[in-house]
């Protein structure tokens, strides 16, 4: 047996050993869920009332488990449409009539590859590599920072990293717009995508401003295509290479997941009979079972808990949990200025 297989085995056998967080909170959601058939409240108390009960628990309780979904980066200005996404897609809006980076990446997967890449290159910068437009993830940062918090997130764009939040207490369930991985389902691994997306972008005809930004050029002149050598292929072997992105049983979870996974299931289980605010920001109802279910089921079952939510018109709570819940309606970026 060679050393590179002697290794992996002494690796998987590891994985094997540890606690798979993603796993016990689908977990936990799919048995909570079935808990909760008293219907759901929107929340008690004024706005007020509810910022300083909210406020309160931040300073009190030993520990934050923040819960994150695309709301939150919405917040942020990370949107995937209007003016954010015709200042850089202007060119595929009009010769493909798509009118935002979601629909837009399912659009491109039946076109040429050069085009569609040329498409994801531009998707992953923005999303990835730039700064949010408006500070919330700072914000956030500057409430918990002194905390013991550990956050758990659907969103694919590393804006808590970038923001300042440590690696260590953070699990990307979802995968990384920042990494690709490779269509050979026996390859286990992920590859940072910076570099491409540099030489990608340069390609098309961007230009990096003098902050090291890359900018549409003065005469809005884009390529819409890549060069068959930019197409994403692993050097090691030639196969093509896609995004580490969740959307089926081929998803990548590597070394860094796996252990982000085991971090946020060893911090529940150290924490779960203290006093944990639950603090869920912007999850919706597309992946529920995730962060949303497996947080009530968590305040239900350990009476020194509290679960928050703050959410755009969709901030609500099980009644069994009503006393011990704070239900925010609002922007999360307004919620965050008035908690600081």
């Amino acid at each position: 047996m060679s050393l590179k297989m002697r290794i992996e085995g002494i690796m998987n056998r590891n994985y094997a050993e540890r606690p798979n967080g993603y796993i016990e909170t689908i977990q936990r959601g799919i048995a909570g869920v079935r808990r909760f058939e008293n219907g759901i409240s929107r929340g008690t108390g004024t706005r007020e009332d509810r910022i300083e009960k909210l406020r309160n628990e931040i300073e009190t309780a030993d520990a934050i488990v923040i819960g994150a979904g695309a709301g939150l980066s919405t917040a942020a200005g990370m949107t995937y449409d209007g003016e954010r996404f015709r200042k850089y897609f202007y060119d595929f809006e009009d010769k493909y009539g798509f009118h935002d980076m979601y629909s837009g990446g399912f659009f491109v997967m039946d076109l040429d590859p050069k085009i569609a890449w040329a498409f994801w290159a531009r998707n992953i910068y923005i999303n990835r590599y730039m700064d949010a437009p408006i500070p919330v993830y700072r914000d956030l940062l500057q409430i918990v920072k002194d905390k013991d918090y550990f956050v758990i997130t659907t969103n694919v764009d590393h804006q808590f990293q970038k923001a300042g939040f440590d690696k260590k207490r953070l699990f990307y369930t979802q995968g990384d717009y920042g990494l690709f991985q490779s269509t050979d389902p026996s390859d286990r691994k992920t590859y940072d995508n910076e570099e491409w997306v540099n030489q990608a972008l340069e390609a098309e005809g961007f230009v990096k401003d003098q902050n090291g930004i890359y900018q549409i050029p003065e005469d809005e002149k884009l390529l819409m295509e890549l060069p068959e050598g930019l197409i994403p292929r692993n050097q090691e072997n030639g196969t093509d290479l896609t995004m580490n992105l969740r959307s089926d049983d081929s998803f990548v979870e590597d070394e860094g997941w796996k252990k982000a996974s085991a971090a946020y299931s060893d911090f529940l289980r150290r924490h779960e009979d203290l006093h944990v605010l639950y603090l869920e920001i912007g999850v919706g109802n597309n992946t529920p079972v995730i962060i949303k279910y497996p947080f009530w089921q968590m305040v239900n079952d350990h009476p020194d808990s509290v679960y928050a939510c703050l959410n755009y018109s969709e901030a609500y709570c099980p009644r069994q949990i009503e006393e011990r819940s704070i239900c925010i309606d609002g922007d999360t970026a307004d919620v965050l200025n008035d908690l600081k």
